[in-house]
This record gives structure tokens, sequence and C-alpha cells, in this order.
């Protein structure tokens, strides 16, 4: 197959050729657009999944229906190392543009978003150490400047949105990465997304992050539950995976075989990111149109290297040995309960004896390493910050990319090798 023509597009946040599986995310959303436009009151937004399931895709494609909608957009990227008010106050300043308006209360609200952001900024801040927004409207003076986190987003907000609805549109704000907000910004936003709520402001917030973001949010404000909207975004079904590929391939005058695609949903288990990163590489060795499943044998072995250097293996290397033997003791806690996997486990990409649990007990990993569970916190707390798992529950620990403990049964140099203990 003309490698030239290949439809398929791993890559982090990239948008693949066909958006399969998320016609009901979309929808509602556009239905939440229009209500939040006539002054209904509705929940904002939040997309949680696994790595490489597609949310930072998903969250492009609801901006850009936000966009159509004629909306006010900005979008920004939390990091645990960096505080909320500069990157939201520039994807603040990107949606007031969007909206399109100039002079008057335009520039004032320029003003508040410069007020707000300079805050961050001490009074002896150096020049780089200050905010360049490209705003020429002169900051606003008592107006999201105080210094206080959630009362100045809360003022921020206000004026956006009584910008927004005077203008009879709305502004969405979308964060990726959410659960990397740092705990008071946290609480700003919380506290901010309520009182647009009650208010009836058309300012919504649609962010994206792991598992664990639900309680990150409730630690915060106990009403956060009720505050958001809560999607997850996992692993396709057969359709949905089918389309993924087959909608591509007839761009491409190809088509793949029946067989083929149950093998692809088999190697796949249909997360998004494998099935483009297979998809990919299964096209690339395939001689001819249909494709086989015995092309998706010659072609697995590929995109298992890359993803056992990228995806995994790049993972990997950002832990410290203390914390690889962690990871590797949860692998091999998942494996060893899987043996007794219950009847009418999902068995269609795997053997029985390869089902990754959605969570493991860290009282688990720390008996197979020999060690009390105290002593290993060090190590949980650092992969934990680091994004590589997650707490699922109280007691209960899980990696936040798909089949990663697989990759380290498969890959990792094992100290224990399976043997029950240290």
């Amino acid at each position: 197959m003309d490698p030239i023509r290949n439809p398929y597009a791993p890559g982090a946040g990239q948008r693949p050729p066909e958006l399969a599986g998320r016609d009901e995310q979309l929808t509602a959303f556009d239905v939440v657009l229009e209500r939040v436009q006539r002054g209904r009151p509705e929940r904002s937004l939040l997309l949680i999944g696994l790595r490489g399931v597609g949310k930072t895709v998903l969250l492009n494609a609801l901006r850009s229906a936000a966009v159509r909608a004629g909306w006010g957009t900005g979008k920004l990227e939390a990091r645990p190392d960096q505080r909320l008010r500069r990157p939201l106050a520039s994807a603040l300043h990107q949606a007031v543009r969007e909206l399109g308006q100039s002079g008057g209360r335009h520039d004032d609200v320029l003003g508040v978003i410069r007020a707000f952001a300079e805050r961050d900024s001490g009074a002896g801040a150096k020049l780089r150490e200050k905010w360049n927004p490209g705003i020429t409207a002169t900051a606003a003076k008592g107006r999201a400047d105080s210094g206080d986190i959630e009362i100045d987003l809360l003022e921020l907000l206000t004026d956006v949105g009584g910008y927004a609805a005077d203008t009879g549109r709305g502004i969405a704000l979308f964060i990726d990465e959410m659960q990397d907000l740092g705990p008071e910004d946290v609480s700003a936003l919380c506290a901010a997304c309520h009182e647009m709520g009650q208010a009836g402001l058309p300012v919504i917030v649609v962010g994206a992050g792991l598992p664990h973001l639900p309680a990150v949010l409730s630690a915060s404000k106990s009403y956060s539950e009720r505050l958001f909207r809560y999607a997850r975004i996992d692993r396709l079904d057969s359709v949905a995976m089918e389309l993924a590929l087959s909608a591509p391939a007839e761009e491409e005058d190809a088509e793949w075989s029946p067989d083929a695609l149950s093998a692809m949903y088999a190697v796949t288990g249909g997360y998004p990111y494998f099935v483009q990163a297979y998809g990919k590489a299964v096209w690339d060795r395939a001689p001819r149109s249909p494709i086989t499943a015995e092309d998706v044998t010659v072609g697995a072995p590929e995109a298992e290297a890359e993803l056992a250097v990228g995806f995994f293996g790049s993972r990997y290397e950002r832990a410290t040995p203390a914390e690889r033997e962690y990871l590797r003791a949860m692998a091999e806690a998942s494996y060893l309960r899987s043996e007794g996997a219950p009847d009418g486990a999902d068995t269609a990409y795997t053997s029985v004896l390869e089902i990754e649990l959605d969570s493991v007990p860290t009282a688990e990993v720390a008996r197979i390493l020999g060690k009390k569970p105290q002593s290993l916190s060090p190590a949980r707390d650092a992969l934990l910050k680091k994004g590589l798992i997650y707490s699922a529950e109280r007691g209960q620990i899980a990696f936040t990319v798909p089949h990663f403990g697989r990759y380290l049964r498969d890959h990792a140099r094992w100290p224990f090798l399976l043997s029950g203990g240290a």
C-alpha cells in the first residue's frame, strides 16, 4: 500500500481522519451550547479517561463546535508547576477576540483580563517574569486584581460573561490535563463555575483529565459532583473501531477484510491511539487492498516496537529506579490477580492471564516488594505527580496508560519475575 496515501494519524491530540464513537458527546454539547445561549441552566462538562483514549481530540472537536456556534473560545493546558492566572488570561483574551467586537466595553474587559494576569507578578518582578499579553488596553484598577484567586477569577468571569451576554453569544473555556491544576486554582474555578450557573451568564468550562479528576474536584468543593457533568471517554466498541479504520481507507480506495478488522480489535483493544498506531503500521506493510488478517500479523510487531519506545518507554524512562520497581510490582499484581478472572470477562483481545484489572490494592504492591506500605509512599506519590498512575479509590492504584502493565511484563527487567514476592 502506498505510504504517502496512508490515512492513519497516531499522535498526541491529533485528530484522526474519522472521529468514530463520539457522536453522543458531540450532539449533547450542541444542546448545551444552545441552552446556555438561551439563558437555560446547564452544567459545565468534564471528559475523563485514561491516556490515549482521545480526550484531547474530543476536547478540540467540542471547541470547534463552539466556534461554529459563534462562541468565543480559549484553551489552556494545565501543568503542575504553573499557576492558573497567566494561561487562563491568555485563553480568555483569545475568547474575547473571537467575539469580534472593539472599543468601549470590549476594551474594558480586556483591561480586566490584563489586571488579572499581571497580579501574578509581584511588585519587584523582573521584566522576564512579567506577562506580555499583547493587550493594549490599560489594566483595570480594583477589578480582578485583589491577589485572592477566588475573588479575582469570579470578578473576571463575571465581566467576561456579562460582555458575552451583551453580544448575544457565549464564552467556552477548554482546559486540558485539568487534574494538574493546583488546589487553590481548582477551588477558585469550582466556585466561579458555581456562581456563573447561578447568575445565568453564558460561560461554560469544558475540562479533560485522568479518571481521578472527580476526586480532585470533590476534595476542593463538596458540591463539585453536582457542578459538572462527567463524561467517561473509554475505548471504542468493535463497530466504532471498524468505522475508524474503514472510513479513511475508503477515501483512499482501499478496504479492510472482516477478518482483518477482527484482528485489529484483538490487538488494539479498541483504544483510539492504538487503532491509529496499528492502522498506520499495517497499511504500510500490506501489499494490496483489501488488507487481510495476515497483514495485521505482519504489521503488528512494527506498531508494538514503536509503542514500546514512544508511548510506553518514554513514560517508563521518566521514573526513578525506586519508582520503576513500584510500577513493575503493580504490573505483577495485576497479572497475578487476573489469573482468577471471573466468568464472562472480556477475552476478545487477550487471554485470561493477560487481562488487565482496572486497579490493584496498594497493599498487594507492598506485599510483592516485601516492604511496608508506608515505606512506598514517596515512590507512589512521585508517580502520582508524574501522571503515570492514579488513585482509583482509597487503597487502590491504577495505571493512567492502557496496557502499561502488559508492556512492563513484556519489556521491563523483572527482579522477581512473577515470584509472588521479593
